[in-house]
């Protein structure tokens, strides 16, 4: 079922039994899906074995191997507001 959020503000009783009975409930606003709401069971299932970002970042091959060089020629010269100002600017 999907519940209005008036609604689901005003029922949310009857939301969380529903969600813990029937599964996840969708609540829109606007007419549009706007979050879902699961058990907290469901929630902690899903959450399981996620990596977040770092561990994924870790787990990457390192980068020693990947032919990759650093170009190590000056970077471009550039003029400041303040430089200008200096020179007459």
């Amino acid at each position: 079922m999907d519940w209005q959020l008036q609604a689901a503000k005003q029922r949310f009783s009857e939301l969380v039994r529903r969600t813990l009975d029937e599964g996840p409930q969708v609540v829109t606003r606007h007419g549009k899906p706007a979050v879902v709401v699961v058990a907290a069971d469901e929630f902690h299932r899903l959450r399981r074995g996620r990596r977040g970002f770092k561990d994924v970042l870790l787990s990457a091959p390192p980068m020693d191997d990947s032919g990759i060089v650093r170009d190590r020629r000056p970077a471009r010269t550039v003029e400041l507001a303040s430089d200008l100002r200096e020179r007459g600017r």
